[in-house]
């Protein structure tokens, strides 16, 4: 594995003996007491793997969902106690406090090999307020801390900013992946760099679309958000989903656009159908055309396919955050699973690298199969939005050498 450049590593770091504080997102769905989705403890693994080789105990912390008060048992981690055994094949000792002698007796209690895991860290509401003292008192359940949850590293939170202050600090495996990713993908791609954003909503994604200008060669914007684009081109856009409080944004970024070194493209046609349900009848109008007054816009065209295809063969490296169309209703699902295949298909030619992330654009990919085919799926969500919007993420900024503690314990 490349070196992390920044950052302090597992392998940087003597674990023989020592107690892990491993921060994780466990932020998982449970339904009735059953874990509804393994990914992110699978995700998990290496870093888990690695700490027990070279001879440490992890110490296991996470938050689940936003309960209310630690009464509320229904976001209680022991829900995970048994798929982390089944998944690592060790024993999970678990706590039902966070700190206090319970998580000091059950810490003492684990032996070379075995997991603790300890409850909700949002039971405690100091965890959120990055309370320092709060944060004192977790790292006086660890030796060293592992910081192995880029999803949740956007939060200045305690279990992710303050307790650096009180442990050597180093990045997890499923981190370190990220960060390498993602830096290849944005701080050192390579050219042409093409970008793809889809979705409905330009209010969500304005400081993404402004910053990829700066940084991408080329940049497609498609989904819902285009229509509002072409409404700001004063072209008819019918009943498509449209943001009017966002035209003028929309009409900004184009005009950047036109003094940039970055080309921005949008649809040379669209799929147009009188409602949005399964099994509608479609029709496809060209860019210059006029969209019906009682029609509304659901799909890139096949021509813009095609043009998004070569511009992906003309690329090195693709950044992709959105469908290009109602991808859950077919047959809108056809730009985007036309986009997922054409990426996996360059991809695995070597041609191309390719990064994505978002809760949409990872659905899309698992419709089509394909999930396991780019160079790197980021499921991080809001951080992997706001880290390709240029922004420093408060956990990643504390793991740095000069913010963190890196005496030992």
């Amino acid at each position: 594995m490349s070196k992390t450049v920044g950052w302090t590593r597992l392998d940087d770091i003597p674990l023989q003996g020592r107690r892990i504080l491993t921060r994780v997102d466990y932020n998982v769905p449970i339904v009735d007491g059953i874990v509804q989705d393994l990914t992110r403890i699978e995700r998990s693994k290496p870093t888990l793997d690695a700490i027990i080789t070279k001879g440490g105990i992890p110490i296991v912390i996470s938050h689940l969902g936003r309960p209310k008060s630690s009464q509320d048992k229904s976001y209680s981690l022991k829900a995970l106690v048994q798929p982390i055994s089944d998944i690592m094949g060790a024993t999970v000792w678990f706590s039902d406090t966070l700190l206090g002698p319970e998580a000091h007796a059950t810490i003492h209690r684990a032996n070379p090999g075995d997991i603790v895991l300890l409850e909700n860290l949002r039971f405690d509401s100091r965890e959120q307020k990055n309370d320092t003292a709060f944060a004192a008192a977790l790292g006086e359940l660890g030796d060293v801390y592992c910081n192995d949850a880029f999803s949740a590293s956007h939060r200045s939170h305690a279990s992710i900013v303050a307790i650096t202050r009180y442990l050597p600090a180093c990045v997890g495996r499923l981190m370190e992946t990220e960060l390498n990713a993602l830096t290849q993908a944005l701080s050192r791609p390579q050219r042409p760099l093409f970008s793809i954003v889809g979705g409905s909503k330009i209010s969500t994604k304005i400081n993404l679309i402004d910053h990829l200008l700066d940084t991408s060669d080329t940049l497609f914007v498609g989904g819902a958000m285009a229509n509002t684009f072409r409404a700001a081109q004063g072209k008819s856009v019918g009943l498509s989903l449209v943001e009017p409080e966002m035209l003028d944004v929309a009409r900004t970024l184009i005009a950047k656009a036109t003094h940039s070194v970055c080309q921005l493209v949008l649809p040379i046609d669209w799929t147009i159908a009188a409602q949005l349900d399964s099994g509608s009848a479609f029709e496809f109008i060209t860019d210059e055309s006029e969209c019906p007054a009682d029609r509304m816009i659901v799909d890139i065209g096949p021509k813009t396919s095609q043009q998004i295809e070569g511009w992906l063969q003309k690329s090195r490296t693709l950044i992709w955050n959105g469908p290009v169309g109602a991808f859950e209703i077919h047959p809108f699902h056809r730009g985007t699973d036309a986009l997922s295949k054409a990426i996996a298909a360059l991809t695995e030619q070597n041609s191309l690298l390719s990064f994505a992330g978002g809760g949409d654009t990872i659905s899309a990919l698992n419709a089509a199969q394909l999930l396991d085919k780019l160079t790197y799926v980021s499921t991080a969500g809001g951080a992997f939005l706001e880290w390709m919007e240029g922004r420093s993420l408060p956990g990643i900024v504390a793991l740095m050498p000069s913010k963190s503690m890196r005496g030992s314990k």
